[in-house]
C-alpha cells in the first residue's frame, strides 16, 4: 500500500486496521505457499487446503468489489445460503495452485483497503451479512481472513496468526453482525443482559436478549445478569465456531460472575456462526 493510501486508511479506519489486514493477508499467503499439497484436508472442514485458499481469494475479491461500490449479491445471510454460494463459487473458480491463490489473497485484500482509503464517506456496502459501515467492512475482511487463516494453520500444523490486538480490530464487525446471526430458536423466550469483557483491557460491551431479539451496545450493561470475562483469542474462536466453549471454560479462559452466572454457557448458543 502506498503512503497516500496508508494515510487515508488512518483517517477512515480504526488505527492499525489496514496494517493488520495487510499483515494477515501476507501471513496467510505464506502459509498457502508453504503447503506441500493443496489437496490436503482441512481439519473439521469438507474443504481441502486449496479450496480454503480459493475461498479466501474469492472472498477478498468480493469485499474489494463491495468497497469499490459494486453490487455483489451473495446468499441471504443465512448459513445455508452462504454455504451454497461458497460451493457455487468454488465450482466456477477452479484454481487450486498455491502461488496464484496466495498472490490473489494479498492483492485483493490490498485492493479492499485501498478502496476504503480512497472514499472516506461512500455508501454503506451491502455485504453477505447485511449493510455495514465501511470500517465495519474492513473489520469483516480481517475477521473472515483470521477464521480461515486459523483453519489453514491447523491443516499445515503451523502457528495461527490470531492475537489480542487483531481480535480488538475485529470487534466493530462483531458488534454490528451479532444481531443478524442470532439463533432464533435459542433466543425465543430468553430474557438476559450480558456484559462481555475481553481480558487484558480489551473490548467491553453489552448484549441484551428479549422477545427473540438481540441488541448490542458498545458499552457494558449497567446491571448485567451475567458478566463474562474471556480471553480475546478464545472469544473470536468460539464466535467463529472454531472451538467449543466447554474446554475453554475448564481451562479458566472463560469466567462468569453476576446475579445469574449460569447464563454464561448459554451465550454462545444464542448465535449461529455464518
Amino acid at each position: 500500500m502506498d503512503q497516500a493510501a496508508e494515510q487515508g486508511v488512518r483517517g477512515t479506519l480504526p488505527e492499525g486496521l489496514g496494517r493488520a489486514i495487510g499483515r494477515t493477508a501476507d501471513e496467510i499467503a505464506a502459509l498457502v505457499r508453504s503447503a506441500p499439497d493443496t489437496g490436503a484436508a482441512v481439519p473439521g472442514s469438507a474443504w481441502t487446503v486449496g479450496e480454503a485458499a480459493a475461498h479466501l481469494a474469492l472472498a477478498n475479491e468480493l469485499m474489494a468489489d463491495l468497497a469499490e461500490g459494486r453490487e455483489r449479491p451473495y446468499g441471504d445471510g443465512t448459513p445455508q445460503s452462504l454455504a451454497a454460494a461458497n460451493a457455487e463459487s468454488l465450482t466456477v473458480f477452479g484454481e487450486r495452485r498455491a502461488e496464484p491463490l496466495a498472490a490473489m489473497i494479498t492483492e485483493q485484500a490490498g485492493r479492499c483497503v485501498d478502496a476504503l482509503a480512497g472514499v472516506a464517506d461512500g455508501p454503506a456496502p451491502v455485504t453477505p451479512l447485511g449493510v455495514l459501515k465501511r470500517p465495519e467492512l474492513a473489520s469483516y475482511l480481517l475477521t473472515h481472513m483470521l477464521g480461515h487463516g486459523y483453519d489453514l494453520a491447523r491443516a499445515l500444523r503451523r502457528p495461527h496468526m490470531i492475537d489480542a490486538q487483531r481480535v480488538e480490530l475485529c470487534m466493530p464487525f462483531m458488534h454490528a453482525v451479532m444481531p443478524a446471526v442470532a439463533n432464533g430458536s435459542a433466543t425465543a423466550g430468553t430474557t438476559a443482559r450480558y456484559t462481555i469483557r475481553l481480558r487484558g483491557g480489551g473490548d467491553a460491551f453489552g448484549v441484551s436478549v428479549a422477545d427473540g431479539a438481540v441488541r448490542v451496545t458498545p458499552d457494558p450493561q449497567d446491571r448485567p445478569d451475567c458478566t463474562i470475562l474471556i480471553d480475546p483469542v478464545v472469544f473470536l474462536l468460539i464466535a467463529l465456531g472454531r472451538i467449543s466453549p466447554w474446554p475453554a471454560m475448564a481451562r479458566g479462559q472463560v469466567l462468569a460472575y453476576g446475579r445469574r452466572p449460569w447464563l454464561a454457557p448459554r451465550f454462545p448458543a444464542l448465535f449461529v456462526a455464518p
